[in-house]
């Protein structure tokens, strides 16, 4: 299994844990930075504030970039955001997904196997982005920034209109250099907060985030499973009443029962590793079907409606959501 390093995505050695400091332009992507903290006039946080005037819980599908195939991604990228998604992650394949259960660590070996690279990831996303105004945050692990270099990453994500990043292995203070840089960028820097963080350090976290937390709703990887754990709703209460931004929560949420019930707490609900599954088992038009009942789940949660800008825009070329192939991985 290799790690993707953008052109050449057999190598997998790992980057220097340091580098020279690289310039981002301010003007990256046609954006501003923002302050540290991120701000309701960029887009994750327009679509929050949305949200929250019209009592709804957002939805927030995550997509393995690459699998089974970018052209896959590409028809999945506009299928979920005509059925409702609020924003996207979208998964930069690597080779040791740490914080991932076997679905995706699947899905991201076949990816790399199939030769996806960075470049590939950016590409399919600037051609969704053309055509949808959903925000999209790039889900990652730190090799794949470094090993194309910060500075150039940070250019090529907010020239590719990406909205947000995730960093699973850059934690709140583990390179503040590094950590400042992107926080100034274009990109919103999206943290993560787990059951197991003590509320001192919680509240560290929740005012580093931007755009919203991702509160993690149990200990161990992603992946589907039955049922939720049953102090996640006080776990949630309590990390909503130290943080100023949307709380999302993710990890195992995997049927429509288990979104309708986070939602009647969390401001957004993650679904990851089910859709995966789905994508893998039927293809594009069952994860999309998926994607649409979790949508009607959280809504009924909340009793809220349906947004105007659900409908795809005028002019839009966008292809209606094929059955693919089943994907053995």
């Amino acid at each position: 299994m290799t790690a993707l390093s953008g052109h050449d995505p057999a190598s997998a050695r790992a980057a220097p844990a340091a580098e020279a400091a690289e310039p981002v332009s301010p003007g990256l992507g046609g954006r501003r930075p923002s302050a540290a903290g991120g701000s309701a006039s960029r887009a994750i946080g327009r679509r929050f504030s949305a949200l929250a005037e019209q009592g709804r819980a957002g939805f927030v599908p995550y997509v393995t970039a690459g699998f089974p195939s970018l052209a896959h991604t590409e028809e999945l990228l506009a299928g979920l955001a005509g059925a409702g998604a609020d924003v996207i992650e979208l998964g930069v394949p690597f080779s040791d997904p740490v914080a991932d259960g076997p679905t995706i660590q699947r899905s991201c070996r076949h990816a790399l196997d199939a030769g996806t690279t960075l470049d590939g990831v950016l590409e399919t996303l600037a051609r969704f982005r053309r055509e949808s105004a959903v925000p999209v945050v790039l889900f990652s692990y730190l090799n794949p920034l470094r090993n194309r270099g910060i500075g150039a990453f940070l250019r090529e994500a907010a020239a590719a209109a990406a909205d947000g990043l995730l960093v699973t292995d850059l934690p709140v203070g583990a390179d503040p250099d590094l950590e400042a840089r992107i926080a100034e960028s274009p990109l919103d820097l999206v943290r993560l907060a787990a059951p197991t963080t003590p509320r001192a350090r919680l509240r560290e976290i929740a005012r580093a985030t931007q755009g919203f937390l991702y509160y993690i709703a149990r200990t161990g990887v992603t992946g589907a499973r039955a049922g939720l754990p049953p102090r996640l709703v006080a776990e949630i209460r309590a990390a909503k009443s130290l943080s100023k931004r949307p709380l999302a929560v993710g990890f195992g949420i995997s049927s429509p029962e288990d979104a309708r019930a986070v939602a009647g707490e969390a401001d957004a609900v993650v679904v990851g590793s089910a859709l995966v599954d789905c994508l893998r088992a039927d293809g594009v038009a069952a994860a999309v079907a998926l994607a649409g009942t979790l949508r009607a789940a959280l809504d009924d949660a909340r009793g809220g409606r349906a947004r105007s800008d659900d409908r795809p825009a005028p002019g839009s070329k966008r292809r209606p959501a094929g059955r693919g192939p089943r994907i053995d991985s």
